[in-house]
């Protein structure tokens, strides 16, 4: 019989009372029904709305932790990753709304000694359009992309997938806290998941997606609080050029900036997209902090006896895929 563990919910809020009178007293019940051993902790992130009021007169049994100041996503979970008490560590995003069993098929990756986390299927709030699933690296040069996305119709297959979504990601919260959580460079938000699922990886621990572990997500609930589309946007590039920066290392690197100096910056500041160079500007402006964070990966390499490139993660997930008979999609 499949072993349950114990499970620190943890839940970034900014602003999102309404979220949390909606979908909060779903995820009560749906792990009350696991029947497990659980906390609940909410982080919030300097709200302007009433969330902290809410949640302390609501739920005062919950654990609630207050940021002084906005600082984003990779700040506030790992708020509430010290905080956690648990097994396991589930990070889900107060726009989710889990469905019934959602906790049922995932106990069994955590048998295997390997496994980071798991993750679930991301739905439409209405209707079954799936929004997230595994996924399957690939380069466009040598930039990393999601090739496809895939399922299997076979209830028992373990799937792997390039990252955990941080929307609901449950992880071996000893292997997170030794990973040293979400690297805060990246905030206030986008691509930290990708990035943390990538250092995991590199230390030869597995990310998988359960098919039959499904959620519902309100798209574009959070990021569209904040500011202009295009200040998102310098956000989205600037943080993928950081994990590109993070993770190459040699010739590798170097072709990198040369390819985006000619494929992103030059073509978008031509037609007048000038957001690009605030991406660009602070890749180069924070390179002391970045350097800083290579070191820590390289510390985390060593101790953990791993010399695994990213090249070498793309293949063992390509690889694993085409083995299986899947269904595919593009993202």
């Amino acid at each position: 019989m499949t072993q349950k563990k114990s499970v620190s919910i943890i839940i970034p809020n900014y602003n999102g009372k309404h979220l949390l009178e909606q979908y909060l007293p779903v995820t009560l019940e749906v792990i009350k029904n696991a029947d497990t051993v659980y906390e609940l902790i909410i982080v919030d992130d300097c709200s302007k709305d009433d969330s902290v009021d809410f949640v302390k007169s609501t739920y005062p049994e919950l654990t609630l932790i207050v940021n002084p100041q906005n600082k984003g996503f990779s700040f506030s979970c790992n708020q509430g990753i010290a905080a956690a008490q648990c097994e396991l560590i589930f990070l889900l995003n107060s726009d989710v709304k889990l469905t019934e069993g959602y906790f049922d098929r995932q106990w069994r990756y955590f048998e295997k000694s390997d496994t980071f986390g798991v993750m679930g299927r991301i739905i439409d709030m209405d209707g079954d359009h799936i929004q997230d699933a595994a996924r399957v690296p690939k380069f466009n040069g040598l930039k990393l992309k999601t090739g496809y996305f895939y399922y299997s119709d076979d209830a028992d297959d373990m799937l792997y997938t390039f990252y955990l979504s941080g929307a609901n990601a449950l992880i071996d919260a000893k292997k997170l806290r030794q990973l040293g959580g979400f690297y805060e460079l990246f905030s206030p938000f986008y691509c930290e998941d990708n990035e943390l699922s990538l250092r995991a990886w590199r230390v030869n621990w597995k990310c998988y997606y359960e098919h039959n572990a499904v959620c519902r997500h309100l798209l574009s609930a959070t990021t569209k609080k904040y500011k202009t589309p295009a200040w998102v946007k310098s956000v989205y590039f600037r943080n993928r050029f950081y994990m590109h920066a993070l993770h190459f290392n040699g010739f590798a690197r170097l072709a990198y900036y040369l390819q985006i100096t000619l494929i992103d910056l030059l073509p978008k500041l031509l037609v007048g997209q000038l957001w690009i160079w605030n991406s660009y500007r602070d890749l180069f402006r924070n390179r002391r902090l970045i350097n800083a964070y290579r070191m820590k990966i390289e510390t985390l390499m060593d101790n953990n006896h791993s010399e695994c490139s990213v090249f070498e993660v793309v293949k063992e997930i390509r690889t694993a895929a085409e083995s299986k008979k899947l269904v595919k999609f593009k993202p």
